[in-house]
């Protein structure tokens, strides 16, 4: 097709903002999905997309609208809108030339609004702001859009106003699409260049790539080469997605598809990797993406150890359909053999571990999550710690840097006190305050992102009755006052419970998981000893009472001595039995003393 009449671009919003709904009006205008087989979020084929109501993977679809009697192929690409999954995002829009700013007309300028418009000014996209829900009775459309201008320097006084949910307006956001994103630029003639954007694997038909044609044409039977990993395979079949897998015979500039060829091997495709013909290997690459900055990160381990293989494979197919989530192999004395992996976020790593359980039916145990530390040694260098059991010993490292992140609130003005005292008790700095309109406030403030992972979103939403909404991204990192919270059962140390901590907030946290621990664990025939430790000094300590039995009850009268030498006995007996005896720890005790919402709230009612 004529690249002139092709119009590729994204939609980009704000989580609720109405992303999904717009995409399945335009598809039901369009024609492209019959009425009979709409459904909400059609797009949102994941179980976990449907039931949380989110988008977690952008989804291409290609529609066909009709113009002033010239019919114009769209190409739309529906992203997330969680800050957990900016990648998607930023993967999506390097396939476009347009994107859709979607701003809810009742709720105003959120932020992730402004981020993902940063994203799309950054990545040079024609920008088309679109205000939603204009039909609730307390939507605002005209202070929404001098919002936008405000905050943003976007022209919005002539947006669309639409409801994508009863469809009303959208025709006209189809012909600003045609009018206002520009068409692809690329040489049909030119040797093949397509951009690989995502990826996903089927059990039956192997990995299909998606992607974008930038040069050139994609016939189907043509031995392509992956210009990153330097594979060759043959493209057994190409297509369209409509929203459903449709073939064709050949792909051309503009165009966007999928591409299959029965791969296997999951490491045979890489996301951002340039797809050319095998006959011109020599064509430059394309830009591609930067890698994923992984936030945050966990231990999984199998409950049953027979499923490690099994968990291994599952992790395979998981980063091949997200490629900014990695793992790699651990050991745990306490917990076995698993895989540390990184995650963008908490909702991200909640997705993972929710995909495993539920795709692939596996049981584990996971690992108080933590961020990536950097230590500096005193011979000069600097080592990356991912893991608490990392850290070196305090006389090996002059200082520990932690990652802090630049956190943009917008809130309304009512609740700018609160917004500060909860960003201030979590150790932020305050940098800057605007005020977007009379109503609503902007605040900046750098934070460490440990403070971020846990409650603090939680607790801003609750202070800004759901109002609040927050944006973060990593700043860089800046030295703490960090400490290596160890966790001893009769002297010796539970890797998978250590945490590196503030020291502020070490003696609170130590005394939390010891009391967990010490209803969870059983009873011995001697006494166990819990312990929490900064390097060598005990912060908190909490004991299990041995299991007792008489030995006493035999003897009746007689001589007092005798029942002195009974018990005595039994204390010598109990005595070796704690210096050659192991603790046994179910696994219920390190999956309650793991889960940090319980330990949250043993922090916030000692505080």
């Amino acid at each position: 097709m004529d690249p002139k009449y092709i119009r590729n671009f994204s939609i980009i919003a704000h989580i609720d903002h109405g992303k999904s709904t717009l995409a399945d009006r335009i598809l039901e205008i369009t024609g492209t999905v019959q009425k009979r087989e709409m459904k909400a979020q059609l797009l949102d084929d994941m179980e976990l997309e449907r039931e949380r109501g989110i988008t977690i993977k952008a989804r291409a679809v290609t529609a066909v609208h009709e113009k002033d009697g010239q019919k114009y192929v769209l190409n739309l690409i529906d992203t997330p809108g969680h800050v957990d999954f900016n990648y998607e995002v930023e993967k999506s829009m390097q396939a476009c030339e347009g994107a859709i700013l979607l701003v809810d007309a009742s709720q105003g300028v959120e932020a992730q609004t402004v981020a993902n418009a940063y994203l799309a000014i950054e990545a040079d996209l024609e920008i088309l702001t679109v205000l939603n829900k204009v039909d609730l009775g307390h939507a605002r459309p005209d202070e929404i859009a001098e919002e936008v201008e405000n905050s943003l320097a976007i022209e919005a006084t002539d947006a669309c106003r639409i409801s994508a949910k009863t469809g009303v307006g959208v025709d006209a956001v189809l012909d600003r699409i045609v009018d206002s994103f520009p068409a692809p630029q690329g040489d049909p003639s030119a040797p093949l260049r397509a951009l690989i954007f995502d990826a996903v694997y089927d059990e039956y038909r192997g990995v299909i790539v998606y992607l974008r044609i930038m040069d050139g044409t994609l016939n189907k039977r043509d031995r392509v080469l992956m210009k990153g990993t330097d594979k060759k395979f043959e493209a057994v079949d190409i297509g369209i997605f409509s929203p459903k897998m449709e073939s064709r015979d050949s792909l051309s500039v503009g165009e966007v598809g999928y591409f299959v060829s029965n791969m296997k091997a999951l490491g045979d495709v890489r996301i951002g990797d340039t797809l050319t013909l095998d006959k011109t290997p020599d064509v430059d690459m394309l830009p591609g993406y930067r890698e994923p900055r992984h936030m945050v990160y966990a231990d999984f381990y199998p409950t049953n150890p027979k499923d490690y293989e099994t968990m291994r494979e599952a992790l395979d197919t998981l980063s091949l359909s997200d490629s900014s989530f990695s793992y790699e192999a651990v050991t745990s004395e306490a917990l076995g053999f698993g895989y540390r992996c990184g995650f963008l976020g908490l909702l991200h790593m909640e997705i993972i571990q929710q995909r495993l359980e539920r795709e692939h039916d596996l049981d584990m145990i996971q690992t108080a999550p933590s961020v990536t530390y950097k230590v500096q040694l005193k011979d000069g260098t600097e080592e990356i710690i991912h893991s608490p059991g990392a850290l070196p010993n305090p006389d090996r490292f002059d200082e520990v840097l932690e990652p802090i992140v630049r956190v943009s609130m917008i809130v309304p003005a009512e609740f700018i006190g609160v917004t500060m005292t909860i960003s201030n008790d979590h150790r932020g700095i305050f940098i800057r305050q605007e005020h977007l309109s009379p109503t609503r406030v902007q605040l900046v403030y750098d934070v460490p992102l440990a403070e971020i992972m846990y409650d603090f979103y939680d607790k801003l939403k609750s202070a800004t009755r759901g109002f609040g909404t927050l944006n973060y991204d990593l700043k860089g990192y800046e030295p703490a006052d960090l400490v290596k919270l160890s966790i001893l059962v009769n002297g010796d140390e539970v890797d998978a419970l250590c945490a590196i901590v503030h020291k502020s907030f070490a003696d609170p946290r130590g005394r939390a998981i010891l009391k967990k621990l010490r209803k969870e664990i059983p009873r011995h025939m001697f006494e166990v000893r819990l312990q929490a430790a900064i390097g060598s000094r005990i912060i908190a300590r909490e004991s299990i009472a041995a299991l007792r039995k008489d030995v006493t009850a035999k003897c009746y009268g007689g001589d007092i001595s005798r029942k002195r030498k009974l018990l005595e006995k039994q204390k010598k007996g109990k005595a070796r039995m704690r210096e050659y005896g192991n603790v046994s720890i179910p696994q219920e005790a390190f999956i309650a003393a793991l889960r940090m919402e319980l330990l949250r709230q043993q922090l916030h009612n000692s505080a």
